[in-house]
């Protein structure tokens, strides 16, 4: 359910940001930064939830949203660069999995919305 509302509020920000888009330069698709410090085989489960959040709203991979993935391999010492990266890709919005990830990317610009997506489980006894 976590994941639901989390998926939930970065598609209605990309739909806000596509939008103000559209209305400004035409038929450009809107690109996600995705900043992980993993691999491409780490948590694959909440990628699909988030890819089929975004389709649930009409976006597709590839078709009319973009999704730009920067995998650190575990080696955070790149996290920086990656931002950069995303940066000069110029993508709409970074989506960051943590508070750590996200302010490496807050240093790395000011324009860029990111939106942090963590889901906390809360387990009583």
């Amino acid at each position: 359910m976590k994941k639901q509302i989390v998926v939930l509020s970065v598609c209605a920000m990309l739909f806000a940001l596509c939008v103000s888009v559209e209305a400004q330069q035409g038929k450009r698709v809107p690109r996600i930064g995705y900043l992980l410090s993993g691999s491409p085989s780490t948590n694959p489960d909440f990628r699909e939830a988030f890819r089929q959040g975004l389709q649930d709203l009409g976006y597709v991979e590839g078709k009319n949203i973009l999704i730009e993935y920067k995998w650190a391999e575990g080696k955070l010492e790149r996290m920086p660069e990656l931002a950069e990266e995303l940066v000069q890709l110029k993508v709409d919005i970074i989506l960051a999995p943590n508070s750590g990830i996200a302010r490496t990317a807050k240093k790395a610009t000011t324009i860029i919305p990111i939106v942090i997506a963590t889901v906390a489980i809360w387990m009583t006894s």
